[in-house]
């Protein structure tokens, strides 16, 4: 019975903060990229941000976003349209790394992150495939240590490739997160400890929200949505 009633008030708190989403206009007087180049186009029919990283960042899992301004998020919903290609020079190991950065501190030094990884949804190699969803926590928890330490728990499997819009919503609360992808009923992918909101003095933590890309990724966000209980 207590499990029923969980599952309706999750239901009933996910249905509220998709009714109570907020569309966040991506202008120049909003955005503030931090490791990262900027434009603006058309691409598959939708007027889009246009992300790249900086070559200079040659490390992985950085602060390579861009930060939306005025913005203080804790808990809640971050909908947004992304799709990625590889660009010229792309890395042999670029997998088209797109995502999203939230709970930003003020200098840019510690977030949580959800990303992406298109080229593993349809690789015809099953651990490739395992390792399409990816979550890290900036600067202590990225991939590899995450990977090593606990595998399988922060990683996951979704169908997925490059050059198509993908919907990325997750729905955060306290210590726990979700990535919902597309149209889907379920999450693609569960955290139940969100490095960040570990103990009680963190738990209640906010911060910024930012579009974040990796090495060899032309990242492109459109239709950006935030819910911010």
């Amino acid at each position: 019975m207590k499990q029923i009633l969980s599952a309706l008030i999750s239901s009933l708190l996910l249905g509220s903060m998709n009714v109570n989403a907020q569309a966040i206009k991506l202008n120049k007087a909003k955005l503030a990229p931090n490791l990262v180049s900027i434009s603006f186009e058309r691409i598959r029919g939708k007027d889009a941000l246009r992300v790249i990283k900086d070559s200079t960042m040659q490390q992985v899992d950085e602060p390579t976003f861009v930060r939306i301004s005025d913005i203080d998020f804790m808990n809640g919903t971050i909908e947004v349209k992304v799709l990625s290609r590889l660009l010229k020079n792309a890395p042999e190991t670029a997998r088209g790394f797109v995502g999203v950065a939230f709970r930003i501190n003020e200098i840019n030094s510690s977030f949580e992150s959800i990303y992406i990884r298109p080229t593993n949804g349809r690789a015809d190699d099953q651990v490739r495939r395992n390792h399409a969803i990816q979550y890290f926590s900036y600067p202590d928890y990225k991939f590899d240590r995450l990977r090593k330490e606990t595998p399988e728990r922060y990683e996951s499997y979704a169908d997925m490739t490059l050059n198509e819009w993908i919907t990325m919503r997750i729905v955060v609360n306290g210590q726990e997160a979700e990535l919902y992808l597309n149209d889907t009923k379920q999450p693609a992918l569960l955290v139940k400890d969100l490095k960040h909101g570990e103990g009680v003095a963190t738990a209640g933590r906010s911060g910024g929200i930012g579009l974040w890309v990796d090495v060899g990724t032309e990242g492109y966000f459109a239709d950006l949505k935030v819910n911010s209980q």
